[in-house]
């Protein structure tokens, strides 16, 4: 019997999992921002008791957690310096010169992340094809270490221009330094050994922005789970999907940025493959945050780069680019704890800003005054206020009608119930943008992919978006609640290492590329040997373009040592990608030049395959002896709704709309275009009436 611990930090909950044997047992703690680690002790509590264990029994804890992403986003991060080459000092601010909007005036972009007293110089250069060109001067580097040392900085970044080719200068800066300051020090070729200058210079700056908080809030959860005497590893996820230890976290923080999405992705990634679904996008909201994913043949969709901070919500460029391996999704500050408010021109707002934890929305009775999402759900009958989160939170109808009313309703001359509407559909016309946006960007049709929803609010809001995006099918699974959290437990010890070399096909060197691929499948290897001793998987990606562009896109490699004449091979492969791209190669570009920009080596160790399930579209109905009403948004008015707990369906039985079906972390709103239908895995699936389905 195996005994492991998910545990997600979220922005206004703290999510636990524990997997006993195939079981799974679960709760939702409020996030404690002052201690993190106390939200996962206290959790860890509540479902070790539930299943009669000790923290002794744990074999093993899988954490994820959004502290290295709000540190980025509220700048609470270590002060740094950041050293570079001679003339690149302005790199993080200058970016990269474009504009995200060219007709916007007062274009707003995040400051850079140190400022520019803070940048030192020095001389030496390296080129582009990893030559020295200029002599590293050591003796002003000596000097830039005594000033870091005087400076009381906390951490230091160290970024040359090329470092990817060649990082001998940067190895040798860190050499300098750390003699003479007692601070970690993070360097590019390291953290993210990718061409470009302003992507490459601040991750290496994110990482050590973060790096002192994270190692220090990782090594009192260590502790304190020792003290409590569980003496199991614990292991995080990161932003990539797969499992690292907590050594390597420490060092490489900002891997962890979209950690706790990650795991989601995951989960939602598990359902597809347990159901045989090869198009689907997954919809996880929760108390700060909503995040929507693309899931193609049972994978999210990965991403070498992406931001974080946006100011300009949906506009890419507007925020901190970070470079490394991710799962690619599109995140909008939409979750229950979300604000809403009025604007100058007379129009309901939601988000981004989140009353998280503490204080909370207002009918959490913990000092929030402002109206919330989830102050909105209540008020339109979604939630019943003396069964939250099982009945640990009371909520306060009185205080959510009265927050609605005073900040959005006496605004705009409406009733509690319509400002509580209005609030809904805002946030759910927000997430259903949000959910096109991506999938066009994508080159996909939204209306073709299953819905899979979870987190704590994103049940509550599913039907209604499917609605809007004109899906027929949305799958609950069970864990929706807490499905991050299990999705750790899904997780795969898995490493994705990368390496930035252009190589044209014309001169392909197969003894440098298998050379350079070898190293690549050592460190991906090695950090997943550190958490499993099973059999690996490898995958080869190389990132390829036409000579000229600015972008590449990921070409399948096979895993195997190359030849002279697989650049024929290759050729054709990057022809067959770029055709599924953008519906096809580009005519008359056949003797166009064709070149590899980044190699990719991802390992992972190699997992069991799930039960699969069929899809049950409903027999008999389900039998319903509770009701309240409940604000239906496709009629406009309250209706007589009925109210089934979960844990009472049988496998078959449909639940027609309008419905709420309740459970523990969560409830699952069924409108009235649809009905719901128990699944024999313990999935609810919500099919529109008369649909495709």
């Amino acid at each position: 019997m195996t005994i492991r611990l998910g545990a997600d930090i979220g922005g206004t909950f703290t999510d636990i999992a524990l997997e006993v044997g195939g079981r799974f047992h679960s709760t939702k703690v409020l996030t404690n921002y002052a201690a993190p680690e106390q939200a996962i002790l206290d959790g860890m509590e509540i479902v070790l008791k539930e299943a009669g264990l000790t923290p002794a029994d744990l074999e093993i804890v899988i954490h994820g957690t959004t502290l290295a992403t709000n540190a980025l986003i509220e700048r609470r991060g270590a002060k740094m310096a950041f050293v570079t080459t001679e003339g690149f000092r302005d790199v993080i601010e200058m970016r990269t010169e474009s504009r995200f909007d060219q007709y916007d005036l007062n274009l707003e972009l995040p400051a850079p992340l140190v400022p520019r007293e803070d940048r030192f110089t020095v001389r030496g250069r390296i080129g582009a094809q990893g030559q020295e060109l200029a002599a590293l001067d050591e003796a002003g580097l000596q000097a830039i270490a005594d000033r870091i040392a005087a400076g009381g900085y906390g951490a230091v970044a160290i970024g040359f221009i090329h470092a990817y080719m060649n990082p001998a200068h940067e190895t040798r800066a860190r050499e300098i330094i750390a003699a003479k300051v007692a601070v970690p020090v993070s360097i590019s070729s390291e953290v993210s050994p990718q061409m470009r200058e302003f992507e490459r210079f601040n991750t290496v700056c994110a990482n050590a922005y973060v790096r002192p908080q994270m190692a220090d809030y990782l090594g009192r959860l260590q502790v304190r789970l020792k003290d409590i005497g569980a003496a199991c590893p614990v292991f995080m996820i990161h932003s990539g999907g797969g499992l690292i230890s907590v050594e390597t976290a420490s060092e490489f923080p900002v891997r962890l940025v979209e950690s706790g999405p990650a795991g989601g992705a995951i989960f939602a990634a598990d359902v597809a493959r347990r159901f045989g679904l090869d198009k689907v996008v997954s919809y996880d909201m929760g108390g700060t945050t909503a995040k929507i994913c693309l899931i193609e043949d049972f994978a999210p969709k990965t991403a070498r780069t992406f931001e974080v901070a946006r100011s300009t919500r949906f506009a890419k460029g507007s925020g901190m680019p970070i470079s490394i391996p991710v799962i690619e999704m599109i995140e909008i500050g939409a979750g229950g704890g979300s604000i809403a408010w009025v604007d100058t021109l007379g129009r309901i707002q939601t988000g981004p800003e989140s009353a998280a934890s503490e204080p909370g929305p207002a009918c959490y009775q913990r000092g929030g005054d402002r109206p919330a999402i989830t102050d909105a759900d209540l008020v339109l009958g979604k939630l019943d206020p003396d069964n939250f989160a099982g009945g640990a939170i009371k909520l306060s109808t009185a205080n959510a009608l009265a927050a609605v009313s005073r900040d959005v309703g006496d605004k705009l001359g409406l009733g509690a119930e319509a400002a509580a509407f209005g609030i809904c559909e805002v946030v759910d016309e927000n997430m259903a943008n949000a959910a096109r946006v991506h999938a066009v960007e994508n080159g996909k049709n939204i209306s073709d992919n299953m819905m899979i929803a979870f987190g704590g609010a994103a049940p509550l809001h599913a039907a209604r978006l499917c609605e809007k995006l004109g899906i027929d099918l949305c799958l609950v699974p069970p864990g929706a609640g807490v499905g991050s959290a299990i999705g750790f437990l899904k997780a795969p010890f898995g490493y994705e290492a990368l390496a930035s070399k252009i190589t044209r096909l014309s001169g392909f060197d197969p003894a440098a590329v298998n050379a350079m691929l070898a190293d690549l499948c050592a460190t991906a290897e090695r950090f997943v040997r550190a958490g499993s001793g099973g059999a690996i998987r490898r995958e080869i990606t190389g990132f390829m373009r036409y000579v000229g562009q600015g972008w590449e896109i990921p070409v399948p490699l096979p895993d195997r040592a190359f030849a002279a004449d697989d650049a024929v091979g290759l050729r054709d492969a990057f022809r067959a990608a770029y055709a599924r791209h953008f519906g096809r190669a580009i005519d008359g570009m056949d003797g166009m030049e064709i070149e590899i920009v980044t190699w990719s080596v991802r390992a992972e160790d190699i997992l069991p395959a799930p039960d699969r399930h069929a899809l049950a579209l409903g027999g008999s109905d389900a039998p319903a002896t509770l009701s309240r009403a409940v604000f239906d948004p496709a009629k406009g008015k309250p209706l007589p709704t009925a109210i089934v707990p979960r844990d009472t369906l049988a496998t078959g039985q449909r639940v027609q709309g309008p419905a709420v079906i309740v459970e523990r972390e969560t409830s699952t709103v069924v409108t009235s275009p649809f009905d719901a239908v128990m699944q024999s895995d313990g999935s609810l699936l919500l099919v529109r009436k008369g649909g495709r389905a």
